[in-house]
């Protein structure tokens, strides 16, 4: 669970990731229109019928387990006179997984991006703005260093593959019987241990199942994940070194 936080207006708001999905914090959120009474904002905001029936269909579109009943029921009683719902009931009533709240001194209400927005709407349409662009830069910066760090990767890997491809010519081919018009045999048998090992696949495979790619000269490697492109550094390194008899 990655954890950040952004600031808006001068309210530091924090925010997180579970199962590739963004969290914010309403309780920071809720500082911005009283810090004393976090909790009643929230609870003044759930209350309203609209925010009810937009919670509602937003569970509806992604959560399987939500119990729509609960949820009718809560939303004929919404925006009465003296109806007051907090986060804590609306996800026991209706098992809602857009809102989560935490306990402790550093827990608080959390809520899915999509309500978060809305909330911050509800604060202010100029709250909502901000909030909605500190949220954007902070995804973008998160994208350029994933893309640093695949490049990185990948610049790796084609080094380890030229230390890897020595090894091949200075101790595979000495000692096979291959001629110069199918040395290549060997460097690809060797590059398609680590492909299989690694991808379950050989080059020629991939290719055959991305035609489009491969006249662009793109190889599976150039689609891997950073992690894949770390373990295949490694195996193409670990495979240089000659072995001992």
């Amino acid at each position: 669970m990655k954890k950040t936080k952004i600031n808006i207006k001068g309210t530091e708001i924090a925010l997180f990731s579970k199962n590739e999905n963004d969290f914010i914090s309403l309780t920071d959120i809720a500082k911005h229109k009283n810090k004393e009474a976090t909790g009643l904002v929230i609870s003044h905001w759930l209350s309203a019928k609209y925010t009810v029936e937009f919670m509602g269909f937003w569970e509806q579109m992604h959560n399987p387990d939500f119990n729509v009943t609960e949820f009718s029921y809560i939303r004929n009683e919404a925006g009465s006179n003296g109806y007051v719902l907090s986060s804590k009931q609306w996800i026991e009533k209706t098992n809602a997984i857009g809102i989560i709240s935490k306990p402790g001194r550093y827990g608080g209400t959390y809520a899915h991006k999509d309500i978060a927005f809305e909330f911050g709407s509800w604060i202010s349409a100029e709250f909502k703005l901000y909030l909605i662009k500190e949220f954007q830069r902070l995804k973008e910066i998160e994208t350029n260093k994933y893309n640093l760090e695949w490049n990185v990767k990948r610049i790796l890997s084609k080094a380890n593959y030229q230390i890897h491809t020595d090894a091949v010519k200075n101790y595979i081919l000495p000692k096979a019987d291959y001629t110069k018009n199918t040395e290549w045999l060997a460097y690809a048998e060797e590059a398609d241990l680590l492909n299989v090992a690694l991808f379950a696949c050989t080059a020629k495979t991939w290719r055959d199942a991305n035609p489009k790619h491969a006249k662009q000269n793109l190889n599976i490697r150039d689609f891997s994940s950073i992690n894949e492109l770390a373990v295949l550094s490694n195996l193409e390194t670990i495979s240089s070194v000659p072995k001992v008899s």
